[in-house]
């Protein structure tokens, strides 16, 4: 039975992989909507690379892959700063937590990218009109995890989406779906997620797709003993937009306090070499705080910066 229910996973894992690569003759860069649901959030994941799929343990595990949320069974709250380039700033919090009236783990996240005001420049007055408008996006999600097996594990979010532009605003659903596999040999996992799936959005009677992306993952505990811990990650994604890329990070742990983090992304545009660092504290004998930290070089953009906050009680 698990051998059967492995294989269906991995089935499941390939379909949109498959159906995607039929169906993209080309790259499509620049003509989908809502890239900032691209922009991942937390400084644990990209410390690692962005390789965090079959990774996903943690609140932040409600971008990364919902199924991971059911590993926690204390209440859990993330606060998460993404410092961009060109003055853009990314903020996402989210909080998972049980109940004892119905089986499952619940989440709920918001998130927001946001940057200052700019000035209107046309083409007779290229300098500036001295006119400013506004510009930035958000989402609000709900999401629900379960166990289906000791083993096996499935997460869906549900997101309301605004992006505002001026004196224009879109409104759409997005959805996210994923599937975490805990193989049981050296603490192996195997990770997929298909997320921002939904409609369309038209800012100006031209309708945009939203930036679909299919990911799967396969994580694996590289060395474990005593107060060491060394925990290894890859994943494949497939965009809808773009080519073809690849993750992978490590994570270092010492004495489930001090956490060192090292990763690479493979086949993107921009991105390349990513750290970071975090620690946690017990504050009592059910609660305890985190801090991480992320660097992400963005080759000619420049770099970005991630912190993130956690509280679990």
């Amino acid at each position: 039975m698990k051998r059967r229910l492995f294989a269906a996973v991995l089935v499941i894992a390939t379909i949109p992989a498959i159906a995607a690569a039929a169906t993209k003759p080309f790259e499509k860069v620049g003509t989908y909507a809502a890239q900032f649901l691209k922009i991942g959030p937390s400084a644990r994941a990209v410390g690692m690379g962005g390789a965090f799929t079959a990774v996903a343990n943690d609140a932040t595990s409600i971008y990364w892959n919902p199924a991971g949320i059911v590993e926690q069974t204390r209440t859990q709250v993330t606060l998460n700063n993404v410092v961009y380039p060109a003055d853009i700033d990314v903020y996402f919090a989210a909080a998972i937590f049980n109940t004892p009236y119905l089986p499952g783990t619940f989440g709920i996240s918001a998130r927001a990218l946001t940057m200052d005001p700019q000035e209107e420049r046309t083409i007779y007055m290229p300098q500036g009109t001295r006119r400013f408008f506004d510009a930035g996006d958000m989402s609000f999600g709900l999401t629900y995890a379960t166990f289906f097996t000791d083993r096996f594990s499935a997460g869906f979010t549900a997101h309301f989406l605004h992006m505002g532009l001026a004196d224009k605003s879109v409104e759409s659903l997005a959805f996210d779906f994923g599937l975490l596999y805990r193989i049981g040999i050296q603490g192996m996992r195997l990770g997929m997620i298909v997320q921002s799936l939904g409609g369309e959005v038209d800012f100006d009677d031209r309708s945009s797709k939203l930036p679909t992306l299919f990911k799967v993952g396969l994580s694996v505990d590289a060395y474990r003993s005593g107060a060491h811990a060394l925990l290894a990650s890859g994943e494949f994604q497939h965009p809808a937009d773009n080519k073809e890329r690849m993750n992978v990070g490590m994570e270092y742990v010492f004495n489930q306090f001090f956490m060192l983090r090292g990763g690479y992304n493979i086949g993107y545009d921009t991105q390349g070499v990513a750290g970071g660092a975090g620690f946690r504290l017990d504050t009592s004998q059910t609660s305890d705080i985190g801090f991480d930290y992320a660097w992400e070089d963005l080759g000619y953009l420049g770099t970005t910066h991630r912190f993130s906050l956690n509280f679990s009680y």
